[in-house]
């Protein structure tokens, strides 16, 4: 049996730039937005973050000298503070992925009627995804963050031991440190997050059925590829930022999938026009495409089965 793959109209392609929230909607899409407000500055903080390496590499060629011991922790310490508000927006975050999860795959509509009725909260787990992987790009090619946590823990440690009490601990506690340890040293702490939370989504919604979700995230993807690889919808993008935007979406509803699916995105039984996905990315005139290649190579869960063809493994080489 083939599977056949929902194709957009161009009347039920969410509305993702302009959609506004019918009454039904308001009290998720309240939450929620309450939530995306909040993850601008969190971008905006992540972008500029630039680190104390300066300070430790100085503090640590010189043990001895408490002044630079000092300066070192005091530039350390607002910076954790940072991470600490960056970590706890990940689990406001996970909440809010829950509630659009909710209300996007609730009986008694299909997938596409869900996404036909509600286009706000849609644009809203289009938004959600996006800021995700914009986030975890940062990430990525900040090295900063993993230095300043490390030597902040170490010292936490190293006073701990000597009975020294250090006023930092009282923000960001051993409980905290260990949770927040955990986060930064995924390579995609926000993708994890919300991987994580879709797939105790499913397996805490045994009467739902798990195609409610799936094909949901697999609607989203189709939608995407239809609005890159179509030069009547591409045409209407207003600039680099909006593609971009389809592209971060579609390469998150497609890792979420394969998070959750018993077999994945590549098999051939998938929801997921995977080749055409990929394709279409590797055609857009992007800096941001190997960032989101890298994303389907390394964080998701089924590419290396052996249900996942020659062909599309050889796409992503």
């Amino acid at each position: 049996m083939t599977l056949s793959r929902p194709t957009p109209r161009p009347s039920s392609l969410p509305a993702l730039i302009d959609a506004q929230p019918t009454e039904a909607e308001t009290a998720v899409w309240n939450q929620v937005s309450a939530v995306l407000e909040e993850a601008h500055g969190i971008l905006a903080e992540l972008q500029s973050y630039n680190g104390a390496g300066q300070e430790i590499r100085e503090a640590i060629q010189n043990p001895g000298d408490l002044a630079l011991q000092e300066k070192a922790w005091n530039a350390v310490c607002p910076l954790v503070a940072k991470l600490k508000r960056f970590y706890e927006f990940s689990l406001r975050l996970e909440n809010a992925l829950r509630s659009l999860l909710e209300a996007l795959t609730s009986p008694p509509y299909a997938p596409m009627q869900h996404l036909e009725r509600e286009q706000a909260l849609a644009k809203q787990f289009a938004e959600i995804l996006h800021f995700t992987l914009s986030f975890d790009e940062l990430k990525m090619t900040n090295p900063a963050i993993q230095n300043d946590f490390s030597y902040y823990r170490r010292t936490i440690s190293r006073n701990r031991l000597n009975n020294q009490q250090l006023e930092a601990e009282n923000e960001v506690n051993n409980e905290m440190a260990n949770r927040m340890s955990l986060f930064y040293a995924e390579a995609t702490p926000m993708l994890k997050t919300l991987s994580n939370a879709t797939t105790k989504f499913v397996s805490e919604n045994k009467t739902l059925p798990i195609e409610d979700t799936t094909d949901c995230l697999s609607t989203m993807a189709c939608v995407c590829r239809v609005m890159l690889e179509t030069p009547e919808y591409r045409c209407r993008f207003t600039n680099t930022d909006t593609m971009l935007f389809c592209m971060r979406v579609m390469v998150g509803v497609i890792i979420l999938y394969d998070h959750v699916h018993p077999v994945g995105a590549f098999a051939k039984t998938s929801k997921i026009d995977m080749k055409g996905c990929i394709k279409v990315l590797k055609e857009q005139p992007s800096n941001s495409v190997e960032g989101l290649l890298n994303a389907l190579r390394y964080t998701t869960r089924h590419l290396h089965d052996d249900s996942t063809s020659k062909q599309i493994r050889a796409l992503l080489q």
